[in-house]
């Protein structure tokens, strides 16, 4: 039986009423509990209020300790159904990393004791450690505070920031446990990293297990913490959230520069005095000295990079705890909601309208006011479009442009291999090319998502979308002949026009998924699947990247062989193919386009 509230609790209730009945609006309750960000510091104080930025005249009597038992007494079932979730959830994960990680590194190790050596592959690690860590931390870095641009780590939920906190309550007790739920969610990754990272110097090194794990634990743990009290700060901070966007792609060329440095260091090429710059940079390099601490090629400092790691790691913790409660009210509300409708997109398989929500909420869907002369020709005016559309997002030919490095390298690997492992690396590096030329075909998806946005073209529908390929596929191909440049440069045969090539049949491709139409969920959802889903997640994982699918499919034979021999013939061959494959999906894209433009916006196009 539910307890009765007290007769403190009802008083909390009815001093929250009228306090909700004044004048005062949530903003300016934000404003005099938060600390005033209008100068954009983006430091931890406030401005002369206590630690919870909350002020004893903001209300004559504080119920928060009343107000918040009573939450949790109504709550009680809801809060067990969540832990069951979240418990079972959290043993699924467990369960999968010990089949996969830790009975396989058992048996490696099993094996080492019989006299198998895996010492082979250690100097090759080492070499790549002090960048590919580097490099590693940076990300982890970007990806966490990209996070707080749009969603941030104190996000609470709904009830709470729309109407817990507007009642005379201490935001602190409230928004602290978040805080550290984030922090709790981005350790995880790093201390599957940490056993990881023991289980290769153990194998590759011989390294001490225990001193391999300690000294692993000091980067996994510690700089996924520093990115979150980090991500608290552009949270919090409108100056700090500008500066996280202008850096953005500076720091991801940096990260493929790291990338490639690794891959340099592998192959015998290492810059000793680089790396050695790049690992005192900062927390994401201190993990790597850590790191290499137990092993043959430990860097001078190695005690000196774990207290640096040590004591930035807890200062941050302990401002980011007292600063997670003056985060304006305001914001909590906007990125809550945020949160949620990408939430019901990812579990709707909406990925583009959960894409399109954080973009329009981390401002990274601004564009340049750009113009270029009007065309004069009639038959011009959509490549003049698409391209001042592209010149007007510049975000999306870096994008394209950062992709098509890993699509090179894979396509450097499958050229040296041999048998599936070549099929494999061709597969994957058409993959990043697909990616890198499907962030160019915006304006056609754009016009997929409402067919009534071109009204505006005298074309049929189905014509207007073959000639949204025209400017992806220049650009395209343009990427391609600057791979191609490279290769010739570093002495690879014909097989390096194959890049080029690959290009009008990927944007084929991408221009079959953006005209698929609207979400199939009976294919996931059907009574005559049964309680298990049947192949409806399958069917649906086959229509959803059925473009893609069926290119990577068919070029990956011809592209394989041609890669492995590098002869003219070969290559040719493939080229064809490529010609081929092109067509076909460009007929598939126009035939589902056609389909699109007989059926009104929200029907089916099955």
């Amino acid at each position: 039986m539910t307890a009765a509230p007290s007769p403190k609790a009802e008083a909390a209730t009815e001093t929250a009423a009228e306090a909700a009945a004044e004048a005062r609006t949530d903003d300016d309750w934000s404003d005099d509990r938060t600390a005033d960000d209008s100068n954009g510091d983006g430091g931890w104080a406030d401005d002369g209020s206590t630690e919870d930025g909350w002020t004893d005249t903001d209300w004559s009597e504080d119920w928060t300790d009343e107000t918040l038992a009573l939450l949790r007494t109504l709550r009680a079932p809801h809060r067990r159904n969540r832990a069951k979730s979240v418990g079972y959830a959290l043993y699924c994960v467990v369960l999968i990393l010990i089949i996969w990680g830790g009975v396989p590194s058992l048996g490696l190790f099993l094996q080492a004791s019989m006299g198998a050596d895996y010492t082979g592959h250690g100097g090759d690690l080492l070499a790549a450690m002090p960048a590919g860590i580097t490099a590693i931390g940076l990300t982890t870095f970007l990806l966490l505070v990209r996070d707080g641009l749009w969603r941030g780590p104190v996000v609470p939920p709904r009830a709470a920031a729309d109407w817990l906190l507007i009642h005379p309550v201490r935001p602190r007790p409230v928004l602290r446990p978040w805080f550290w739920l984030s922090c709790a969610v981005a350790a995880f990754p790093g201390l599957v990293a940490a056993v990881g990272g023991m289980v290769a110097l153990g194998l590759t090194v011989r390294a001490g297990l225990p001193a391999a794990l300690g000294w692993c634990l000091l980067g996994g743990l510690g700089v996924p913490l520093l990115a979150t009290c980090a991500a608290l700060v552009v949270e919090r901070s409108d100056r700090a959230a500008r500066w996280v966007r202008r850096l953005t792609p500076y720091l991801t060329l940096l990260i493929m520069a790291l990338a490639g440095q690794g891959a340099l260091a592998v192959a015998g090429h290492p810059v000793r005095w680089l790396e050695l710059v790049e690992m005192w940079s900062g927390p994401w390099g201190w993990a790597a000295i850590a790191a290499l601490a137990p092993t043959s090629a430990a860097v001078a400092g190695g005690w000196v990079a774990a207290a640096l790691l040590l004591v930035s790691t807890g200062a941050a913790l302990v401002l980011g705890d007292r600063a997670a409660a003056t985060v304006p009210l305001a914001r909590l509300r906007e990125r809550a909601r945020t949160a949620a409708g990408v939430l019901a997109a990812l579990r709707t398989v909406e990925l583009r309208s959960a894409r399109l929500a954080v973009s329009s909420a981390n401002g990274s869907a601004r564009q340049r006011r750009l113009r270029l002369p009007a065309p004069r020709r009639a038959w011009l005016v959509v490549p003049w479009r698409d391209t001042l559309a592209l010149l007007r997002s510049p975000a999306r030919l870096g994008r394209a442009m950062v992709l098509v490095v890993p699509a090179l390298l894979c396509a450097v690997l499958a050229h040296g291999a041999a048998g599936v492992l070549s099929w494999l690396a061709t597969a994957v590096a058409l993959t990043f090319g697909y990616l890198a030329v499907a962030q160019l075909l915006e304006p056609a998806r754009i016009e997929t998502d409402d067919v009534r946005r071109a009204s505006w073209s005298p074309y049929p529908f189905a014509a207007l979308m073959l000639r949204h390929a025209v400017v992806p596929t220049l650009a395209g191909v343009l990427l391609g002949l600057a791979c191609t440049g490279a290769l010739l440069a570093a002495g690879t045969g014909p097989a390096a026009w194959l890049a080029p090539a690959a290009a009008p049949a990927l944007v084929a491709a991408g221009l079959v998924n953006a005209c698929r139409g609207v979400l199939r969920k009976d294919l996931m959802f059907s009574p005559s699947q049964g309680a298990g889903g049947g192949t409806g997640p399958l069917l649906f994982a086959v229509w959803y990247a059925a473009g893609p699918a069926v290119g990577v499919a068919a070029l990956t034979p011809m592209f394989s062989s041609a890669l492995r021999g590098g002869a003219a013939v070969p290559v040719g061959k493939a080229v064809l193919m490529a010609v081929v494959v092109a067509v076909l999906l460009l007929r598939w894209a126009q035939a589902r386009a056609a389909k699109m433009s007989r059926v009104r916006p929200g029907e089916s196009t099955s």
